[in-house]
């Protein structure tokens, strides 16, 4: 088999097609004052537009020596507490929450040609917030937090299938099953920060910062939000 030239392959790609991408005008100066509003604003537009696993975001987090790491996780809520995301304690991303609790957010949705951007500090809600978001979900997710022992090496994929064989049973028969390292974080965002994608290449980005004299809406732990907007 010939190898894949990845550079020619790249070249031969788009971002945002027309037949499958709508790139909507966006008006910074109509925006809310909380970016909370319109986070669920965009949200429900990439549900409505049909975006695929639109709850999906990247979580980017620092390593104890400063080496950034990133992964996919799933968004389990937002609200005035923070933007929730959940995971085992005891899993990379759980000990490095742990060593620096800071983290960012990107959520992307190709369809509409947008990306929202969150970054502050992390906390971890209490055990039983945590156990009653886990038990609000799927059997499979309880049956995955309860396979555990995320981030550590496995000796086989047999071992694994007998785990989570495992796992599955017991989900199946108490679906109230703790997982005791499962952990619902939550982070406060400081900097919240929308981008629209623009046919012309012209394309919008409003940051929502916090402040502390509440003279432009509600941010973050009482305080008020200023929006800046951004070369592109």
């Amino acid at each position: 088999m010939p190898a894949t030239d990845l550079h020619a392959l790249l070249r031969t790609l788009r971002v945002w097609p027309p037949d499958a991408t709508e790139l909507r005008p966006f008006d910074p100066a109509a925006a809310p004052a909380d970016p909370l509003v319109l986070f669920a604003r965009w949200f429900a537009d990439a549900v409505a537009a049909g975006q695929p696993e639109p709850h999906t975001m990247s979580l980017a987090t620092t390593d104890a020596d400063g080496r950034p790491d990133a992964r996919i996780v799933m968004l389990h809520g937002a609200d005035a507490d923070g933007w929730a995301f959940a995971s085992h304690a005891t899993s990379r991303k759980g000990r490095q929450l742990a060593a620096l609790p800071y983290a960012a957010l990107v959520l992307y949705w190709p369809v509409l040609g947008r990306q929202v951007r969150v970054r502050g500090p992390v906390e971890a809600a209490p055990s039983g917030e945590g156990q009653a978001d886990l038990h609000a979900r799927s059997t499979g997710a309880l049956a995955a937090a309860l396979t555990g022992r995320q981030s550590e090496p496995l000796d086989s994929l047999g071992t694994l299938e007998r785990r989570s064989r495992e796992a599955w049973e017991q989900a199946d028969s108490d679906p109230r099953t703790p997982a005791p390292t499962w952990t619902l974080y939550r982070l406060r965002p400081t900097e919240v920060e929308f981008f629209q994608g623009d046919p012309d290449r012209r394309h919008v980005r409003l940051r929502y910062e916090t402040r502390e004299d509440g003279s432009d809406g509600t941010g973050a732990d009482g305080g008020g939000w200023r929006r800046v907007l951004l070369w592109p």
